[in-house]
């Protein structure tokens, strides 16, 4: 192969090809009588390993680092790794190919703005939310979701995005509840009464989750993004729940 063939077969530009000369990273390939480079099986292989490793965020010193380590190795190993990493690239693309389906069937119906994308766990609770009520902890909340389905991982996510489909009967109670204490003082009774009301619609799942497993700094942020009120009863109902789930002491 000349220089053009194997950067096409590897998926870099010839310039690339000659940089990594330049630096050592690649040996030069044998010449033909021409003066041509002839690139076979071994440079390929070797190429594809560098593009990798530089892909993974490694800088050239690195990628020299690790080259040494794979000398002496069997060609057999190197291709097998090297078929383990694009096996686990293809699961990467299945699962944002999956995101991306679930994203595009719920922008279709309007539901979701075409520049947010979600997981398929929180495009699912959404679609079952319907249309935004006219309420402005209903919108909040949305925000709210859509942070923390970027910022919490796969399995918290999934752990508190199920919690919350328990809820979602009581979505617009929910919203009312705490729509009235907007402008509410955290003494109000009125902060007691919402927290005894939404502690009752607390699945014991989603309390479980909150208690045990979402991260306090995320969670804090979301309430310092709430009214004094709101955050007082949410606080409130949480605690109302747990005791619940605890039983009589």
């Amino acid at each position: 192969m000349r220089i053009g063939e194997i950067a096409a077969l590897v998926g870099v530009t010839p310039r690339a090809v000659r940089h990594y000369h330049h630096q050592g990273l690649l040996p030069e390939p044998v010449r033909l009588g021409n003066g041509y480079r002839d690139y076979g099986l071994r440079e390929a292989v070797l190429l594809a390993r560098i593009r990798r490793l530089t892909e993974l965020g490694l800088s050239l010193e690195e990628v020299r680092d690790v080259l040494q380590d794979d000398r002496g190795r069997d060609l057999v190993e190197v291709l097998e790794e090297l078929d383990q990493d694009l096996a686990r690239q293809e699961k990467v693309l299945q699962e944002r190919r999956m995101r991306l389906r679930a994203l595009l069937a719920e922008a279709r119906t309007g539901r979701l703005d075409g520049d947010v994308l979600l997981s398929p766990q929180l495009t699912r609770l959404l679609a079952g939310l319907g249309p935004v009520p006219d309420s402005p902890m209903a919108a909040k909340d949305r925000d709210h979701l859509v942070f923390l389905d970027s910022v919490l991982p796969a399995e918290t996510r999934t752990a508190l995005l199920a919690g919350l489909a328990g809820m979602r009967d009581h979505a617009e109670q929910v919203y009312a509840l705490l729509d009235r204490l907007a402008d509410s003082r955290p003494d109000d009774p009125l902060v007691t009464r919402a927290a005894r009301e939404l502690a009752a619609l607390m699945p014991d799942d989603l309390v479980t989750h909150i208690q045990h497993g979402a991260p306090g700094t995320a969670e804090e942020a979301l309430l310092a993004d709430l009214a004094p009120a709101q955050a007082a009863a949410l606080r409130h109902a949480v605690q109302l729940a747990a005791e619940r789930q605890e039983g009589p002491s």
